[in-house]
């Protein structure tokens, strides 16, 4: 089992900044990828970044040059920098991680941290 946890989110005007923290526990030796999707009112759940232990990184189209995920292994703590914030970026934003374990991949989620960007 993994346990996520955001912080960070909040009210920012557009062309702003925020930066999204997550912290992992439990069994954290065998996490492989952690990321961050958002959902907006009425939306489906879209990726926004993800990164593997390894460093891979990728980035949804709609964000790229304007946010940053990085991710310090050691301590399992997921961040996600967001800059030129615009309104279209406001939605839950979730903390995402999987294990993969002989071949399967299983899934965790925070709880949610909710962004919104007025204009």
């Amino acid at each position: 089992q993994v346990n996520l946890v955001e912080s960070g989110g909040g009210l920012v005007q557009a062309g702003g900044s925020l930066r999204l923290s997550c912290e992992a526990s439990g069994s954290i030796f065998s996490i492989n990828a952690m990321g961050w999707y958002r959902q907006a009112p009425g939306e489906q759940r879209e990726l926004v970044a993800i990164i593997t232990r390894g460093g891979t990184v990728n980035y949804a189209d709609s964000v790229k040059g304007r946010f940053t995920i990085s991710r310090r292994n050691a301590k399992n703590t997921l961040y996600l920098q967001m800059d030129s914030l615009k309104p279209g970026d406001t939605a839950v934003y979730y903390c995402y991680s999987d294990r993969k374990i002989m071949g399967q991949t299983y899934p965790y989620w925070g709880q949610g941290t909710q962004v919104t960007v007025s204009s």
